[in-house]
């Protein structure tokens, strides 16, 4: 098949940090002999700005491998200054996504797909797809704009009506809506009055041939100076949906011993002012790290002792599944997981780690505790999340599984 992947974040490769869903999704098609067109911005979120190759440029062409090429578009390059400038990287990534693939990407497809969030790529996937006459496929990653809404991010009334029509839009015209997460599906299905029938669900797994278990005493823990300290890890967005501020006060509450360290590894809007309240706080026992490469992550998974999965309190995030679940699992870590929901229930399902109440310090850090006191359960819990990963969210079976329903459910029969 000719696919077409509109996905504003797409990562430029495994040198960089980020979520690598569809790149390693697109990587599985394209072995399999599938050719993939991927319309995907130049703002890099790991990094914070625009990757310096593309400055002063409208458009750049990339081949990744054999039957995948990235056409890289415009988008604005002040992403993570205010939630202004953020709202034109989404629009202007409409704008030049259309632009771009009338340009450069002529060849007649069999579908497009365009996974949210933003939300915005879903009115392009739809215009997109009429224009080269093919089925549309739309991703939700996030129940986007409910997750903004519960956030804050979104507040002005006239964006909250004008992305619930891009919404009703980007359902309603697409030939199958996928969802990440069990939740995601029942929420579309009851809220939104879509038929379960169009709905499908490929969710977030774990790379097993890029993150793997290994050894706690590597090369990370002699570079950072971890010493024989008991390591909390958060590697991910420094975000306001996040909400790091529960491991300062994690860290606050663990400050009178010296064994525990929690480390924040990663990139966002908030990441400035929480390393000047630690500063402020006089805090030594949490350490910021810029963001890593994708392909480095497991290496400071098996570094660390404890997995830490942090969200806000919010009733949207109840619905997730985050990606760097299926990291720490695939790592054979403990997950100390802050997330209510779905999440929660994969956790205690996979027997992967211990639930914490979300923004409720205190349970965090007796939680390292109890590991760091009883280190055979948490050796257990490791491997029993290595093993439930390994048996259920092998990336390599759901993009199999993925293309198959595209082909069966779209192409050769549409109408079912």
């Amino acid at each position: 098949m000719n696919i077409l992947l509109i996905h504003q974040y797409f990562m430029k490769s495994m040198q960089v940090g980020g979520g690598s869903r569809w790149n390693e999704m697109t990587k599985v098609w394209a072995e399999q002999g599938h050719k993939i067109t991927v319309i995907a911005g130049m703002y890099c979120l790991s990094l914070g700005k625009k990757n310096p190759e593309y400055e002063g440029k409208l458009f750049k062409q990339e081949s990744v491998q054999e039957g995948l090429r990235v056409i890289r578009v415009h988008t604005s390059s002040k992403y993570n200054k205010n939630y202004l400038w953020r709202s034109w990287a989404y629009i202007s990534f409409i704008l030049f996504g259309l632009v771009g693939s009338l340009l450069f990407a002529r060849r007649s497809f069999d579908v497009v797909i365009a996974s949210s969030p933003p939300l915005t790529v879903g009115p392009l996937g739809v215009v997109i797809s009429w224009f080269k006459r093919c089925p549309f496929i739309f991703e939700v990653r996030d129940l986007w704009p409910e997750s903004a809404i519960d956030t804050g991010v979104l507040t002005n009334k006239w964006l909250i009506k004008l992305m619930y029509f891009m919404e009703k839009i980007s359902y309603k015209k697409s030939s199958a809506i996928n969802v990440l997460t069990p939740a995601f599906r029942k929420s579309i299905s009851e809220r939104k009055k879509i038929s379960p029938d169009k709905i499908w669900m490929i969710p977030n797994a774990a790379d097993l041939e890029l993150v793997k278990p290994g050894p706690m005493q590597n090369e990370i823990r002699k570079r950072h100076n971890w010493d024989d300290k008991f390591v909390g890890l958060y590697i991910g967005a420094h975000g306001k949906a996040n909400y790091l501020w529960q491991l300062i006060q994690t860290a606050e509450l663990l400050r009178n011993d010296p064994e525990y360290l929690i480390v924040c590894v990663g990139n966002g809007m908030e990441r400035d002012a929480l390393i000047q309240k630690a500063k402020q706080d006089n805090l030594t026992n949490i350490q910021f790290l810029p963001s890593v490469a994708k392909r480095d992550v497991y290496k400071y998974l098996n570094a660390c002792n404890v997995s830490l999965i942090v969200l806000k309190k919010v009733e949207s995030f109840k619905t997730v599944y985050p990606n760097k679940m299926f990291d720490s699992m695939a790592a054979a870590r403990p997950v100390i997981l802050a997330i209510d929901g779905v999440a929660r229930k994969l956790i205690e399902d996979g027997k992967a780690g211990i639930y914490v109440e979300p923004e409720n310090a205190e349970e965090i850090a007796n939680a390292m505790k109890f590991y760091r006191s009883s280190p055979e359960t948490a050796m257990q819990h490791g491997q029993n999340g290595y093993e439930f990963a390994k048996q259920n969210y092998d990336r390599r079976n759901l993009a199999a599984k993925y293309i198959k329903l595209i082909e069966e459910k779209v192409i050769r029969n549409p109408n079912k």
